[in-house]
């Protein structure tokens, strides 16, 4: 590619970062821009990974030092995710067409609903702002975690409206806490999906390293501003970025 297209890459990849930690679909910004840039669906596919795995190593490290960190929990909730995660990147194909936007488009309607619905009053709040979960939850959660492997190994596209539901909902975790586990999860996962892809597609690295250094930059400002502001401000992006899209994806397929 030329200078200025590995320019424009980057300076979407800021965007699609600070949407990918914020609150999600930031691969809906850059899987699309390689495709208008002549990249073939499953190569970018595969090279959004290079950035995924970027800004998520980024985010969950800036999450570690501002002291947001759970690493048995998350790591327990990424092994489930691996496997979904292989076999997602294993079928590899690219959803096409007005039925994948609008199956997009409801996932996304449903998250909004699931968000704004009032918390139940039998979760009881612990230590550092966390949820005590019930054994049953965190089973639940964990088996969720193999479903949202395997979307994000499949096509990555809106994962975080996924998995958001899962730790907000299902586990209790407050909105900080939700993406603090989230980046880790979703690093862990993408490992083995890039790995997946690059045996099987070609790897645009230098293309995926353009991205990287956007989407880390995006990461690393999402995640510092919503420590700083809190839950308001990723309610607010959250909200914003699913109205747009749902817009998008059933009056503008």
């Amino acid at each position: 590619m030329e200078p200025l297209q590995l320019v424009l890459l980057t300076a979407v990849g800021v965007a699609a970062g600070f949407m990918n930690v914020m609150a999600g679909g930031g691969s809906l910004l850059t899987v699309p821009i390689m495709l208008f840039l002549g990249v073939p669906g499953p190569v970018a596919n595969g090279t959004n990974r290079i950035a995924i795995l970027a800004q998520n190593i980024t985010a969950a490290a800036t999450f570690f030092r501002r002291g947001y960190a759970e690493f048995r929990l998350s790591l327990s909730l990424a092994a489930c995710a691996l496997p979904g995660a292989v076999a997602g990147a294993l079928l590899g194909a690219q959803l096409e067409g007005v039925w994948f936007n609008r199956t997009v488009a409801l996932i996304m309607i449903g998250v909004m609903v699931s968000m704004a619905w009032p918390q139940r009053q039998d979760l009881r709040r612990a230590g550092g702002g966390s949820v005590a979960q019930s054994r049953g939850r965190l089973i639940l959660g964990h088996t969720l975690m193999v479903a949202v492997g395997f979307w994000g190994g499949f096509i990555q596209l809106g994962v975080g409206f996924i998995i958001m539901p899962v730790l907000h909902r299902v586990l209790g975790f407050d909105l900080i806490r939700t993406n603090a586990h989230k980046v880790f999860i979703v690093a862990v996962y993408t490992v083995a999906a890039l790995l997946v892809f690059a045996s099987r597609v070609e790897i645009l690295w230098v293309v995926g390293l353009a991205l990287a250094l956007g989407n880390s930059a995006g990461a690393w400002l999402a995640t510092t501003m919503q420590i700083k502001r809190g839950e308001g401000l990723i309610k607010m992006v959250l909200y914003t970025v699913l109205t747009v899209f749902v817009i998008k994806l059933l009056i503008f397929p």
